[in-house]
């Protein structure tokens, strides 16, 4: 059995036994022995694995003996693949009842639905889609990791120590589950993964091996505090330490509140003391409210100590103002996997894309088969996607990563008949969900706010105009330059551009309805802005928002105070590469759509963008690019609205636990230096980086301060990117986390690296110090301080 450090016992009655016994003790650690899902699982289910019609497997699966990790296990497996068959809890994104995937919902109608269920993993692991023999059976797996789920996620530091007989064996001198004081490498894995300290699995086995004196497989309790001693220290952080504390040995809660102090975070002897009690993993010390060393590490290591504010990681925005007061996640090509030439259409980006908090999606709509309608890159290689099911994956994962409104951004190529299937589809799928009139009678001056739309989803599209005289039984002429047309258009240098007046297609009236407070039309010149209705919105391409930003950036910038609009790539992108949002958003611009498929630069900034205000994808705008008499010039801002001279000051201290970039090479050792980028206001754009440091991934030392002068900080996003240094090629990427200049945190802080897809790198981390000054006077806290400017101004 993995990671029971145990050998088989010699009874078969009694392993069994004692097997029992241990499941009883794990669910009542857990909280939760009352759970006959939680003992379903302990008693392990035969199961199904599915990938196709063709390839299906059985598999067993069981929760261990420690209540977080399940064992799936086959009949005929190496033993290389057996290392690879468990997963944590912790591992989990989500778990989908039914058909829910891609798999499962090309197999809807042979196999039994409500016996189904997927795991989806966060990250690049494949999703796991299981049949079980009965629905019961598969409801209990699905209440059972979704309890389990939910259940450690609120656990307290306290409770995670809780979960073994044993506490953290650098506490106390009590031992493991076997009762024979020693504890395997699986469970000290385990058991330190429980307290948020991850691990390098390289590093740590061969640590692990090392403090082996006996060659056993199993440490006694000298050698588990050698290895624990060994994995938490940081010379960096125990200088720290030292500097605050009188005796060198414990911090006092008084001296823990002067550190605190001076990191810009709430100094009261009362939050020193929770710290503690938290934090602190020796009783004698936690009893006597002093804080040790490892403590301190722990501390510092938590996401309690991240260097995003913590107060920026729920909703704090005001979210009564109008639409067009606010950034809006956006997603180009929704539908598409990866290129848009020959790629697959899929239900899968729609649910990665609202998982991450995106509030514009878009389905380009064409003529399918049998009377109902499709999705797909017309004209192209890529495969179709029925546009109901599409709407049905809407449905199910609008509002589960934010409550706000969700927008869909309809490129309507369909005829009049299927354009009214689509509208059935809207209603009967959606259902109250969907806006399908004002939400007031009064004339409308301005856009509702997000506050008003929650749970609620809109249509954005053409919309036909009766006075005009033109609207037929069968529906309307609307004029038909969509996005998609013109990416087609650009990407044939031979194609004539069309004329926008002979471009006619019929509107259906029964869509036409649906479009409420996002009318598509085209943009007709900065004139007479006051005066054009708030419900109407145009789409830009990438060119043509540059040009108007470089030519008439104020004006645009008003424009965007009151009309949504909406950028989108190239159709010259063939690869769904992704320009620079940055540039968008500097005037102001709502919805910055990028290929949320196409991982890089452009989406980690995205990333940055929404990750404060909960990452529900509505982040409020800066009040100068939010007036309609806005002096706001994008392309010149020495002076003016927003510009709040601020230096920036970032100690790159250290990193730990950077991960091998050419993991075949067993010879392979990072040689990483860090980069610090600001993007920003074009004055404001800058990048630099730190020396290398050769053959070190584990814990590389730097040292190195890096100084950036902001001149509108409130649009700045600050990049750090860690890279392998070589010599005859460019560098690799190793690892990176962007955050909004206004959601830093002063003081010491770890960074948690992300992975080119935006999935963690955890344990990856850098150790950094942030000093911000204005006027020469420094700031403890960035988020004050801009509030208190904003309410001078």
């Amino acid at each position: 059995m993995l990671g029971s450090g145990k050998s088989p016992a010699s009874n078969p009655k009694d392993q069994r036994r004692k097997v029992a016994e241990k499941s009883v003790d794990s669910i009542r650690r857990l909280g939760l022995h009352d759970s006959e899902d939680i003992r379903t699982m302990m008693q392990g289910s035969n199961m199904t694995k599915v990938r196709s019609s063709r390839w299906q497997k059985s598999r067993n699966l069981r929760l261990l003996e420690d209540g977080l990790t399940v064992w799936c296990e086959s009949t005929k497996s190496s033993r290389k693949a057996k290392a690879q068959q468990t997963f944590a809890v912790t591992e989990v994104e989500c778990v989908r009842e039914g058909c829910q995937s891609e798999t499962l919902r090309r197999l809807s109608g042979s196999v039994p639905e409500n016996q189904c269920f997927t795991v989806v993993f966060r990250g690049a692991r494949k999703s796991l889609d299981l049949l079980c023999p009965c629905e019961e059976e598969a409801q209990r797996w699905v209440r059972g990791l979704r309890a389990l789920k939910e259940h450690v996620a609120n656990m307290t530091q306290k409770e995670k120590l809780d979960q073994y007989p044993a506490q953290f064996p650098i506490c106390q001198h009590k031992y493991n589950q076997n009762q024979d004081g020693k504890m395997s490498y699986d469970e000290v894995k385990r058991l330190l993964q429980m307290i948020n300290i991850d691990l390098s699995e390289q590093y740590a086995r061969s640590l692990f091996k090392r403090c082996d004196r006996s060659g056993d497989g199993r440490l006694d309790h000298i050698e588990i505090e050698e290895f624990c001693r060994e994995l938490l220290r940081r010379p960096e952080l125990d200088s720290v330490f030292r500097h605050y504390s009188s005796n060198g040995n414990v911090l006092a809660t008084a001296e823990l509140r002067d550190f605190l102090g001076d990191q810009g975070e709430d100094a009261s002897l009362n939050h020193a003391q929770s710290l503690i009690l938290t934090y602190e993993l020796n009783e004698w010390a936690q009893k006597n409210l002093f804080m040790t060393q490892n403590g301190f590490t722990m501390y510092m290591l938590s996401r309690e100590n991240d260097v995003v504010n913590p107060i920026h990681t729920k909703v704090y925005l005001d979210m009564t103002r109008p639409l067009t007061h606010y950034f809006i996640s956006s997603s180009h090509n929704t539908y598409l996997t990866k290129d848009q030439v020959t790629s697959a259409s899929s239900t899968e980006p729609y649910i990665r894309a609202l998982n991450q908090g995106c509030r514009c999606v878009e389905l380009d709509c064409w003529d399918g088969d049998k009377g109902e309608p499709v999705i797909y890159h017309g004209h192209t290689l890529t495969s179709k996607v029925p546009f109901k099911e599409v709407i049905e994956t809407i449905n199910q994962y609008a509002f589960k990563a934010s409550p706000y409104p969700l927008i869909l951004s309809l490129e309507n190529h369909c005829s009049v008949e299927q354009q009214a299937v689509m509208a059935k589809h809207l209603r009967t799928i959606l259902g109250s969900k969907l806006l399908t009139k004002p939400l007031s009678d009064r004339l409308l001056k301005d856009l509702p706010s997000p506050e008003e739309l929650k749970g609620r989803i809109l249509v954005k599209g053409k919309k036909h105009t009766p006075h005009l005289g033109q609207l037929g039984k069968n529906g309307s002429c609307a004029s038909f330059s969509s996005s998609s047309e013109d990416e087609l258009a650009g990407s044939n240098k031979n194609t004539p551009k069309k004329d926008p007046a002979k471009v006619c297609s019929k509107l259906s009236t029964e869509l036409s309805e649906l479009v409420v407070y996002c009318r598509s039309v085209p943009f007709r010149g900065f004139e007479n802005i006051a005066q054009k209705p708030p419900n109407e919105m145009s789409s830009f391409s990438e060119s043509d928002a540059l040009k108007l930003i470089k030519d008439t950036g104020k004006l645009f910038v008003r424009h965007n105070s009151r009309q949504l609009s909406r950028i989108y790539p190239s159709g010259q992108r063939l690869q769904s590469s992704n320009y620079d949002p940055q540039e968008m958003w500097n005037a102001g611009c709502h919805m910055v759509a990028l290929n949320f498929q196409t991982p890089g630069e452009q989406m980690d900034l995205n990333q940055g963008r929404f990750l404060s205000n909960g990452r529900c994808g509505y982040v409020l705008k800066p009040s100068f690019l939010c007036s309609p008499a806005s002096n706001f010039n994008p392309e010149n801002t020495g002076g003016g609205p927003g510009h709040i001279p601020t230096q920036l000051t970032i100690r790159i201290i250290s990193a730990q636990q950077l991960p091998k970039i050419n993991t075949d090479k067993a010879s392979s050792i990072v040689d990483p230096q860090v980069w610090v980028e600001i993007h920003g206001v074009a004055i404001d754009n800058a990048r630099d980086k730190t020396q290398r440091i050769d053959n070190n991934g584990f814990n590389p030392r730097w040292d190195c301060t890096l100084s950036f002068q902001l001149q509108v900080p409130e649009l700045a996003l600050v990049r750090f990117v860690v890279e392998d240094h070589d010599h005859t090629a460019k560098n690799d990427f190793v690892g990176q986390f962007t955050v909004p200049f206004t959601s830093l945190r002063t003081g010491y802080r770890h960074v948690h690296l992300l992975k080119a897809d935006g999935s963690s790198l955890s344990p990856a981390t850098l150790f950094i110090h942030v000093k911000v000054s204005c006027k020469g006077v420094r700031i403890k806290s960035v988020s004050e301080r801009m509030a208190m400017v904003k309410g001078k101004a």
